[in-house]
């Protein structure tokens, strides 16, 4: 699909008063304006590394969706829609080519998909993505930005000049989520880290939330996106936290370290 719009190399200008050169201080933190009850108040100290999921946490993938929909002949909502069904059916978003075109090998698309797609663009960056890593790493949290992605994306990702500490993605790293190899060899990026060091912050409870949990990391529900809205949590699963966009997360860690 051709954008109308080109990309913008000028970056997403973060909302007023939100990164940490707005403030006085760190101190400051504590005087900010917030929910006390959104503090989270989990067993065990907390982490120090901060891992976010690709889509849907840092990167909107609507681009990604309308492409497809162009190449399948089929308006965006009824994309939408079908991607929806599956969503809740517990399928992913293969399940969603067969339904809107059963006589089309989509496999066959994916270089003409990717040559109009173009990869990351600033366009695609949430708009609380840049200022989140900004003050967690002010904050001194090691940022790593991972998720099942091609290992073309990293380079995207280096381009778009996001402040993090490790960049992997799922080819990168050998496994895909939601296998306990992607996890593992995540942390081993950080030195001397500990599966219980990290936070991981994804927007997906099957791939993201319950087998993070399971290799023993943190975990923070981010609950944007196709997969964010529509899923749900099994009753017996808790987690550290839940959001729904990352301009506290910042704020709740540091509440949570004790600063």
């Amino acid at each position: 699909m051709s954008e109308t719009t080109p990309p913008t190399t000028e970056p997403v200008t973060p909302p007023t008063g939100t990164a940490l050169e707005d403030r006085d201080d760190l101190e400051d933190l504590t005087e900010l304006d917030f929910d006390p009850a959104a503090i989270p108040d989990p067993d065990g100290p907390a982490p120090r590394i901060v891992a976010f999921d690709i889509g849907e946490v840092l990167i909107d993938e609507s681009r990604v969706w309308g492409i497809w929909a162009e190449l399948l002949g089929v308006s965006p909502l009824t994309f939408a829609a079908v991607l929806g069904a599956a969503i809740v059916q517990g399928d992913d978003h293969r399940a969603v080519f067969p339904h809107l075109a059963p006589n089309v090998d989509w496999e066959e698309f994916e270089d003409e998909h990717e040559r109009r797609y173009g990869g990351f663009h600033e366009v695609d960056l949430y708009p609380d993505v840049r200022s989140c890593l900004e003050e967690l790493q002010q904050l001194g949290f090691v940022v790593v930005l991972a998720g099942n992605q091609p290992a073309r994306r990293a380079a995207q990702l280096r381009a778009l000049d996001l402040p993090h500490d490790h960049i992997a993605t799922s080819e990168e790293l050998g496994s895909d989520k939601p296998e306990p190899g992607f996890f593992s060899a995540m942390i081993d990026l950080v030195e001397r880290a500990r599966p219980q060091d990290a936070l991981y912050v994804g927007d997906r409870v099957d791939n993201d939330v319950l087998p993070a949990a399971a290799a023993g990391l943190r975990t923070c529900w981010l609950r944007r996106g196709p997969w964010g809205h529509l899923q749900d949590l099994p009753d017996d699963v808790e987690v550290d936290l839940v959001l729904e966009g990352l301009g506290e997360l910042p704020l709740l860690l540091a509440q949570w370290r004790g600063d």
